[in-house]
């Protein structure tokens, strides 16, 4: 009877593209016994050409011990493992040849892939990591002075799994608090795991990309008797579908406080927005959870979208119903403009979320697009995590159906140019808001 084998493989580059590195584990698939560890530092690479190096490097470890062997291979890369199994295209030109060299050390047949979740992959990160420590001191990495090894079962098995970005770990610690268990709660989650601070501030807005927009529609979005994700003894509802909200960068229009939505004239990112469009690309490659990338169709958002993708090695899917609201005969204008044009149509626009502005497009309206691109992306992204690349409006709208909060809660919600929101849709019909108004990256 042919042997299987476990192969965990990671990489990482410290800037991305930086200095990089790429670690393999194989391990006996009946005792967990670590039979071959590998790790190299690589030069200056990506993120993802230092994942598929490790990938090359432990189907070899694997092949060296039995080329006759079943081979399980475990990352926590969403694109390697999902482009390894026909799932997705390969397009970047540094993971063809990669991507095939992997495919050439075993057969189809031979090898399956996994997608694990970070946590579950410290032996292989570790040794990506001493490969890159390595190569910071001029060396390679040596195998007799590794301790990437992590035989305590128990430390891997304590923390709680999920996808990118989940919040299992503080879904558990609030469980273990419920029960009066707040120790053990401690030890079996890591401080601050997949919780990411929320940058917001309670301040009222009346802006989109311009003042007026920060109001917002009424939905169908209401609490349900289902207890909150985190909160209860629910079943597992699996991986999340999880959105990153983006808002694009600035356009000449941002810092004027004018209304810019869907009726008026798509401007493109000013300067400033295509430097904040490359930080948060930076971020989000750093991060690597992102597995696609959809975008209004307005200039701005594409704009932004495809520096993201591009950084990323995604395309950019358009979804129509991501757009700005239409602000109809104030698009243009500051709000001290629209007040002194139009004093009573402004005024009935913020009392209720149904009146539309003259030629314009109701709030109300905008929930409902925005409804029906919400159902129609977490169907197509269940279980993955999608940035979606839009506007202050969109956004908000999502936050507040995803909180079951009145129309009248939006307008105490801030979004600044290029910042990143984020909410996870579970199998339930649950929602959970993770991130609202995060600009750390643009510091």
């Amino acid at each position: 009877m042919a042997q299987e084998f476990i192969v965990e493989a990671d990489g990482g580059s410290r800037g991305n593209p930086g200095p990089a590195g790429y670690g393999a584990v194989v391990i006996d698939a009946v005792t967990g016994e670590t039979l071959a560890e590998t790790a190299e530092y690589v030069g200056i690479a990506t993120n993802n050409v230092a994942e598929y190096k490790g990938l090359v490097a432990g189907l070899k470890a694997a092949r060296d011990l039995d080329p006759d062997a079943t081979i399980r291979v475990r990352m926590d890369s969403k694109l390697v493992v999902e482009q390894m199994s026909g799932r997705w295209k390969i397009k970047h030109p540094d993971m063809k040849p990669l991507a095939a060299e992997a495919a050439a050390v075993a057969s189809g047949a031979q090898v399956t892939y996994q997608w694990i979740p970070r946590e579950k992959n410290k032996h292989a990160d570790r040794l990506a990591n001493e490969a890159m420590d390595a190569g910071k001191r001029g060396e390679q990495w040596s195998a007799a002075a590794s301790t990437a090894d992590l035989r305590a079962a128990s430390r891997a098995a304590a923390e709680p799994a999920g996808p990118p970005g989940d919040a299992a770990a503080g879904a558990a610690r609030a469980r273990a608090a419920l029960a009066g268990a707040t120790g053990k709660a401690s030890a079996a989650a890591r401080p601050g795991a997949d919780a990411v601070a929320a940058d917001t501030r309670a301040a009222r807005s009346v802006a989109a990309d311009g003042p007026g927009a920060s109001g917002e529609p009424s939905g169908t979005g209401t609490a349900t008797a289902t207890p909150p994700v985190g909160w209860g003894a629910a079943a597992d509802l699996g991986a999340p579908a999880t959105f990153v909200l983006l808002r694009h960068g600035e356009t000449p229009l941002t810092p004027e406080k004018r209304f810019s939505g869907s009726g008026g004239s798509d401007p493109s990112l000013s300067d400033a927005g295509r430097e904040q469009a490359v930080r948060v690309a930076a971020a989000l490659a750093a991060l690597g959870t992102v597995q696609a990338v959809v975008s209004s169709p307005l200039l701005r958002c594409q704009e932004t979208a495809r520096t993201v993708a591009a950084r990323l090695g995604l395309d950019v899917e358009l979804e129509p119903g991501l757009r700005e609201t239409d602000f109809g005969a104030w698009e243009g204008l500051t709000f001290a403009e629209a007040r002194e044009r139009y004093p009573d149509e402004l005024t009935a626009w913020l009392a209720s979320p149904n009146v539309a502005p003259p030629r314009g497009e109701s709030f109300a309206e905008v929930t409902s697009r925005v409804s029906v691109a919400r159902d129609k992306l977490q169907a197509a992204y269940a279980g993955r995590t999608v940035l979606l690349v839009t506007h202050v409006t969109p956004i908000k709208t999502l936050v507040r159906l995803a909180l079951g909060a009145p129309p009248e809660s939006l307008f105490r919600m801030e979004l600044s140019a290029a910042s990143l929101s984020a909410v996870a849709y579970y199998a339930d019909g649950n929602a959970s808001v993770r991130l609202l108004n995060d600009t750390g990256h643009l510091r």
